[in-house]
This record gives C-alpha cells, structure tokens and sequence, in this order.
C-alpha cells in the first residue's frame, strides 16, 4: 500500500513539478528579473502566511480525519479557517514592512488565502489517502498557473499580475476538488472546540511559520541588501532545485504519515509494526533522496543552461549543487524525523527544532549575504538545514524513538557514490550540447544506481520487483480469461 500510495503521489508531482519548470523555462524568459523577482517575494510571503492559516489544522486532519472512524473534523476545521482570514490586514502590514510595494502586499496576500484553502482541502484526501483526487488537483493548479502567467506575460508582464494569476489557479484546483473533499461539511462555530483546537495547534502552527519564515529569509534578505532583480535570480534557482529535488520525498511523506499514524492506532507501539513500517520508510526516502541530490549537484550547470534565462544562467551554476545539498537534509529532517514529534504529541518538538532552523538561517544569511553576495545566502541555507537536522536528531530521542536503520543506509551511500562517481567521470569527456548531455549523464547515473539497487536489495527491490511482475501476470491472465 505504501508503494501504492507514494507511486500515484510521485506522479502527480513528477508532472506538476514538469509543468513547474516549463513555468520557469516560460517565465524566466517573459519576465525581467525584477518583475519575476516581485513576483517570487510575493509567492515566499504568501507561502508563509498560509502556514499560519492552516498550520492549526495540521495535526487534528492527521489525527482525527485520517483514522477514518467517521470523526468528521471538517467543519471545525472549515470555522477556524474562517477565523483565521480576518487577519489579512495584519498580513498586508507585514508584506509593506519587508519591502513589498502597496499592490504586491495585496496581491501577496490574496495568493496566501488561496494557497491555504488548497492546502488544506489537500490535507483532507491526503488523509483518507485519496492520492489520485490529489494527483488531479496538483496538476490543475500547476496548469493553470503556467496558462494564466503566459496570458499575464502578453498582457502585462508585471510581477503583481503574475500573482492574482497564481491566487487564480490555486482557486480553480480548490473547486476541482471541492466535491471530493468537503461534500456534506456543516460549518459551525464551536467557541469551546476552537478554544481547544488553538491551544493544541499553536506550538505547531508556531514552528510550522517560523520554519516558514526560515525558508524565505534569504530571499528577503538578498531583496534588501542587493535588489530585487537578484533576489529573483537566486529563488529563480532554488525553486528549481527544490521543484525537483522535493518532489519525490514529499509524495513518499504523504503516504506513510497518514499510514504511520493508522497503524499505530489499530496495533500499538508493542508489536513493533510501525517502527518496522518507518525503517522502510526512510530507506525508501534515502534510497531516493540522496541519488538525486548528488546527480542534480552533478549536472546543474547544463541543468541551467537548459530550463532557465539567460539573465538568471551564471548564478545558478554556482549555488545549484550547494541547494542541492541543503534540500536533502531538510527532506531528511522534514518529511522523517518530524514524524517522531507528530507520533509523540510533542507539538513543543516543532517549535524548538524550528527556532534553531530561523535562528541559523537569519545569523547565517546576513553575515554571507553581506561578504560574499547572493552566493552566500545558498550557503547560509546549507548551514541552516544542516543544524535543523542535527536539532531534530537530538530531539526525537526524547520524542517517539523512530529507527535509523544505519546498516541500510550505508548501502544508498555506497550505491549512490558509485553513481556520482560515474557521472562525474563521464561529464568529463562529453562534448554534447546541455540537453542530450543531460540525457546521457541521468540515464547513465540511474543504470549505475539501479544496479547497486538490486545487488544490495536496497528497500527490499527485488522482493517487491518480483511481487509486482506476479500481479502483473495475474491480472494480464485474468483479463485474457474474461
């Protein structure tokens, strides 16, 4: 079922994250650095104000609507979020104090109400593990957002339009799911249950934003110090990296956290079933993970050279392969260890972790971005998500003690290193243009890695290759019976 799940997940965002960089590819040559710039800090505050409006929801969708025992958390849910839009003003405050103009602020915000909506009417399937509802509503959005922005560009290529295109296209992947989600929800305002849903919520829906705000610091503070049409070039690249990079471990977290949490409410922590399902877990994230960071660090100049714009080229080479890097610890902390504060109850856990992540990042940022340029605010990220991981290490041992299964994973490193080395090498002695270049140097990475997959049994690959070639044959010779 895990593989079931995490394969239509891994889908969807495979082909949302294809229409993503087709954005970037379109985008990045409609758009001047500045205008894309405004746009990107629009999208980083907007990210960060919808995690306020729906982190509170978080952990009760998790661990009321996924167990499925008809607890209809729906309503609740649908009455707080309410609530919690009365502080667009408050937010459209915030956007002018970091530096966004009167008309992105609102556009800004208007973009975070939608993103939260649509957020959270994905959490609702993801809980009750409706992958192809979400599959479907995550390519809506992203095929919108690329047929609005192209209309914005032949209009009016501006960074505000850019944004009330993006809120357009999250509303419209809302109404496409709207049906499977919320069909039957009676909205009510409980005083006493939102009382206790906001205490439970805010350690949460505090970290979850201060991570949030983490995620952006850079971009902001590069906007500051540099300008704007920098700080467009440089979240032009990570947004790249992370598109692609983030993908594969957020489609894996969102199947076996709803299945983590269920297995443990039907067995219990003493049949050992979950701490069996969560090694398999993280030898499956790893196992997928760290090849594609080291192949993405590999190959991100012909990376550039092919999806983005000339203007925003030079900079990406540089700090590509050091996102890359950053972006495996954050899924490592992100999408396993943090499963251990959820199964815990230890909302004060996100909180702590989170404030090391801010605390590193804003220190970091500053100091590099100030010596060495919009370079240093990549490393400042790599030193950030580095500590968070290292924080979350450290606290999950006094949370619920999830396995590291450390002999497994040194398997992915010995496999994955073969492959880098592979890649390295034969990018030496290509002389191809960037995008057969590119097709050569993944198809060549992947065949190295497979092979090491199957001689080391990496996430029991053969057992399960050879269980999906059986079902296969059944089904084929079922339907030739029929």
């Amino acid at each position: 079922m895990l593989i079931g799940q995490a394969s239509i997940n891994l889908t969807a965002n495979v082909l949302s994250a294809l229409l993503g960089l087709l954005s970037v590819f379109v985008f990045t040559r409609l758009f001047a650095p500045h205008d894309y710039g405004v746009y990107l800090l629009g999208v980083g505050f907007a990210s960060v104000i919808s995690v306020f409006l729906v982190g509170w929801f978080r952990n009760l969708i998790l661990s009321g609507h996924a167990r499925d025992d008809g607890t209809d958390v729906r309503g609740l849910v649908a009455s707080g979020y309410l609530i919690s839009c009365l502080t667009a003003p408050i937010a459209w405050l915030l956007a002018r104090l970091v530096g966004l103009d009167a008309t992105a602020a609102l556009a800004a915000v208007a973009l975070a109400i939608a993103i939260g909506l649509f957020e959270l009417t994905q959490d609702l399937l993801r809980a009750r593990l409706k992958a192809l509802s979400v599959m479907r509503a995550t390519l809506v959005r992203a095929g919108a957002l690329l047929g609005f922005g192209v209309v914005v560009a032949t209009i009016s290529p501006t960074g505000v339009l850019l944004l009330l295109a993006a809120s357009l296209a999250y509303l419209v992947a809302v109404l496409v799911q709207t049906r499977s989600a919320w069909r039957g929800t009676i909205i009510h305002f409980s005083r006493a249950d939102l009382r206790s849903l906001a205490r439970a919520g805010l350690p949460l829906t505090l970290s979850l934003t201060l991570l949030a705000i983490s995620s952006v610091t850079d971009r902001f503070m590069i906007a500051n110090l540099i300008g704007a049409a920098e700080a467009g070039k440089y979240v032009a690249a990570l947004d790249l990296v992370r598109q692609t990079l983030m993908m594969p471990a957020m489609s894996m977290a969102a199947a076996f956290f709803p299945m983590a949490v269920q297995i443990r409410a039907r067995q219990g922590d003493a049949a050992g079933a979950i701490r069996t399902h969560l090694a398999d877990c993280l030898e499956l994230l790893a196992g997928v993970t760290l090849p594609a960071c080291l192949g993405f660090a590999l190959i991100a100049p012909h990376i550039a050279n092919i999806i983005l714009g000339v203007d925003f080229r030079a900079l990406a080479s540089e700090i590509m392969p050091v996102i890359a890097a950053a972006v495996l610890f954050q899924v490592l902390t992100q999408q396993y260890l943090h499963a251990s504060f959820l199964l815990s109850g230890r909302n004060s856990f996100y909180l702590i972790n989170t404030a090391s992540i801010i605390a590193a990042n804003v220190i970091l940022s500053y100091l590099l971005v100030s010596l060495y340029g919009t370079i240093g605010a990549a490393w400042a990220r790599l030193g950030a998500d580095l500590t968070g991981f290292a924080c979350a290490l450290i606290l999950s041992r006094f949370a619920f003690r999830i396995p590291i299964p450390i002999g497994r994973l040194a398997l992915i490193v010995i496999a994955a290193l073969a492959m880098a080395v592979t890649v390295g090498a034969l990018d030496r002695v290509l002389y191809l243009a960037d995008l057969p270049a590119s097709i050569v140097l993944v198809g060549a990475g992947f065949a190295v890695y497979a092979a090491f997959c199957w001689l080391f049994d990496i996430a029991r690959l053969r057992g399960r290759l050879k269980q999906g070639i059986a079902m296969f044959r059944t089904k084929f010779a079922n339907s030739n019976i029929g």
